[in-house]
Parts: structure tokens; C-alpha cells; sequence
């Protein structure tokens, strides 16, 4: 019986319990061997025999339940460490989902925030062109050159008209044709020479008749015959044409 507890004993790993208890057996037994040597009556061995194997099967016993005990207990901790596997495990994966989401979420609000500063940009720089073509604008408005209302004005206008289109003429050429023409009269008719007899009557500050004024019309100037510069240009254009310049020209034409 004690050799039993001994083997089995050494089965697993020793703890202080089953060390005491196997101490406890070995003491026993010897005492069970001793009073078996002493050379005595039959009754003294067989009385002194039978609480030793009592006291070996009970140190068997709770050898037993404390190695259950022991098992018990390693189970609970692999089962307990499973689990806390299983729990940080978990704790992880939804560490790194959030983690994926705030990304995705912040990959988002970027590409939101940098679309926003886009069309801020573009409509700023929409809102830049308009103001610098009206500055443009204005700034040509307020360079545009201004002519008073007079023959003087008339002239100088048809002048730079003419500078623009490659017509040649000058201030005193024009000016004298005129006063000869049409004494400085704008409005200015002729109804009795040759033109007006074949109904196409010389008409403005040069005595243009219609068919020549639309033929030698200066574009940007008026298509009103009476126009004062239009009707300038129009007749410095044909005398180009026709005299090389307004200033060659000393009478009708």
C-alpha cells in the first residue's frame, strides 16, 4: 500500500501537501514494519498491522482530492487564460476597426475641407478676374480722350481716327475744306449743284454724297451722314484714295 502512494505520487509535480502526506505515510509504514519484526504474540502483531493500512489508505485518499484540487485549478486558469485571449483578442480587432473608421472618417473631412478651399479659391479668383476687367474697363474709360463739341473738337476726333486707320491728313488741310465746303455746318446740304440735280445731294461738314460716304465709311465712326467725325473720316478716306490726302485737295472733289 505505501509503495501504491509513492508511484503515484511521483506521477506529477510535488507540492508541500502531498510531500507532508507522503512523509506521513513513509513514518507509518516503518512503524508498521517494526512492530511486525518484534517476535511477540499473534494478537500484538495483527492489532498493531491494521491502523497502519487505515492510516495509508487515508493519506491515499487526500492525496487523491488534492490532486484533483490541483487539476481543478489548472483547468480554471488555461480556461480563465483562454478567454483573457479571447478578450484582448477581441479588444484589439475593435481597437483597430475604430482605428480604420477615425482614419476613413479623417481621410473624408481632408478630401471635404480641401474641396471646400477649391471652389473657395476658384470663386475667389473669379471674383479677382471680374474686378481687374471692370478696373480695366474703367481705367480705359477714364484714358478714353475727350473732344469738345465744336469744329475744333471735330477735327482733333477725326484726327486720331484716321492715325488708327493709316489715313493720312492734317488739321489745316481739313479744316480749310471745310470752312469752304460747309462754312463749319454739320448739317450742311447742297441742293443745287450736279449731285443734287441727279438726286444724290452733297450733304455735311465736307460735302459727302451718300454713295461715297458708305464707300469710304471709317469703321468705329457713325453711319450717319450728318455725323460730324464720321463725316470727316469718310471724305479724308476718299480724298486718300483719290489725291493722296485732304491736304491736296483745293476745290471740289
Amino acid at each position: 500500500m505505501p509503495k501504491n502512494i509513492l508511484s503515484r505520487v511521483r506521477s506529477r509535480a510535488l507540492t508541500r501537501h502531498h510531500k507532508i502526506a507522503m512523509a506521513g505515510v513513509a513514518t507509518l509504514g516503518a512503524a508498521a514494519l517494526g512492530f511486525s519484526a518484534v517476535p511477540s504474540s499473534a494478537s500484538t502483531t495483527t492489532t498493531e498491522a491494521a491502523p497502519a493500512a487505515a492510516v495509508a489508505f487515508s493519506s491515499e485518499k487526500i492525496s487523491s482530492q488534492q490532486i484533483k484540487g490541483v487539476e481543478a485549478g489548472v483547468a480554471d486558469q488555461l480556461t480563465a487564460s483562454i478567454k483573457a485571449q479571447q478578450l484582448a483578442k477581441q479588444q484589439a480587432e475593435a481597437t483597430k476597426k475604430a482605428a480604420a473608421e477615425a482614419a476613413k472618417k479623417a481621410a473624408a473631412e481632408a478630401a471635404q475641407k480641401k474641396a471646400e478651399q477649391e471652389r473657395k479659391a476658384k470663386e475667389a479668383a473669379s471674383r479677382a478676374a471680374e474686378r481687374a476687367k471692370l478696373k480695366k474697363a474703367a481705367a480705359k474709360k477714364a484714358a478714353k480722350k475727350t473732344y469738345p463739341n465744336n469744329l475744333d473738337g471735330w477735327i482733333r476726333e477725326s484726327l486720331d481716327v484716321m492715325k488708327k486707320h493709316g489715313i493720312p491728313g492734317s488739321y489745316d488741310g481739313i479744316k480749310r475744306n471745310i470752312m469752304r465746303e460747309s462754312s463749319g455746318n454739320p448739317n450742311a446740304i447742297n441742293n443745287w449743284d450736279i449731285n443734287a440735280i441727279n438726286g444724290v445731294p452733297s450733304k455735311g461738314l465736307l460735302q459727302v454724297i451718300p454713295p461715297t460716304f458708305e464707300a469710304y465709311h471709317v469703321p468705329g465712326t457713325s453711319w450717319n451722314i450728318y455725323d460730324p467725325v464720321a463725316n470727316i473720316t469718310a471724305a479724308c478716306n476718299y480724298a486718300a484714295d483719290k489725291y493722296g490726302s485732304m491736304d491736296n485737295v483745293n476745290s471740289a472733289y
